[in-house]
């Protein structure tokens, strides 16, 4: 399996527990503030906050801190202006790392980050240095147990999905051009499916393969990033076997 899949995985259970600490309310109001900044406050003009505003409410954000990240956004409240930055950069073995993030202060984030990479076998790199390996995509998650794979592949289709993976043991993935992500999902909506993932992601074209110590490292580096306040997401193409994963990860 590869670091995409992985790592999505670890993401979304980290979620859970991060929620209780506000972490995850924190990264949603950044997104919706600069969606809305660059698109505009209306969801049905503006994909990408309408995508936002949906992940919000599944994290049960009160629709009051929704609406208030908004005006922030669109100059209706004062607030911070954060900025959208892509670091690349490599960890361990040369795995390829690529890193969205939204910060109001870009030399102190850098640094951090540098800093972060430095003290775990990677290191900061040119701007489209590995962006080239990663194609960005639609990516849709529905729990496995309420739902028959033949029936929801074909409503992920009908609506311009491009691909159903099952390898995950919980969830069937569905992936889509980034411009299909909405269509997709209103289309499994109306059939009554629940949705538990929404979001644009980025999928490596090719991994590379960790063991043991490498593979260890690799995952203390990207729960740093991930720990990181103004990380949003964080994309790398390892590849470990499920075995040295379990291993490495507890």
């Amino acid at each position: 399996m590869s670091g995409h899949s992985k790592w999505h995985s670890i993401k979304h259970k980290k979620a859970r527990v991060d929620a209780a600490r506000g972490r995850v309310f924190t990264r949603l109001i950044k997104e919706l503030t600069v969606s809305a900044r660059m698109g505009g406050g209306d969801p049905d003009m503006n994909p990408r906050l309408r995508t936002a505003i949906q992940a919000a409410k599944g994290a049960n954000m009160p629709a009051k801190n929704i609406d208030n990240a908004i005006k922030k956004g669109t100059g209706e409240l004062p607030g911070v202006v954060y900025e959208e930055v892509v670091y690349e950069g490599y960890g361990p073995n040369g795995v390829a790392l690529y890193m969205n993030a939204m910060t109001d202060n870009k030399n102190r984030t850098v640094a951090e980050i540098r800093h972060l990479l430095s003290k775990n076998g990677g290191n900061l790199g040119e701007s489209g240095c590995v962006a080239w390996i990663f194609e960005k995509k639609g990516y849709i998650k529905v729990e496995k147990a309420n739902y028959d794979e033949e029936e929801l592949f074909l409503i992920s289709a009908e609506a311009g999905a491009e691909d159903m993976k099952t390898e995950e043991e919980e969830y069937y993935e569905i992936f889509s051009e980034v411009d299909q992500l909405e269509s997709v999902r209103s289309a499994l909506e109306e059939k009554g499916v629940v949705v538990s993932v929404a979001e644009m992601t980025m999928i490596p074209q090719n991994t590379v393969k960790l063991e043991d110590k490498s593979a260890e490292q690799m995952l203390k580096l990207m729960d740093a990033l991930d720990d990181h306040d103004d990380i949003q997401e964080v994309f790398a193409n390892f590849d470990i076997d499920d075995e040295v994963f379990a291993k490495a990860a507890g």
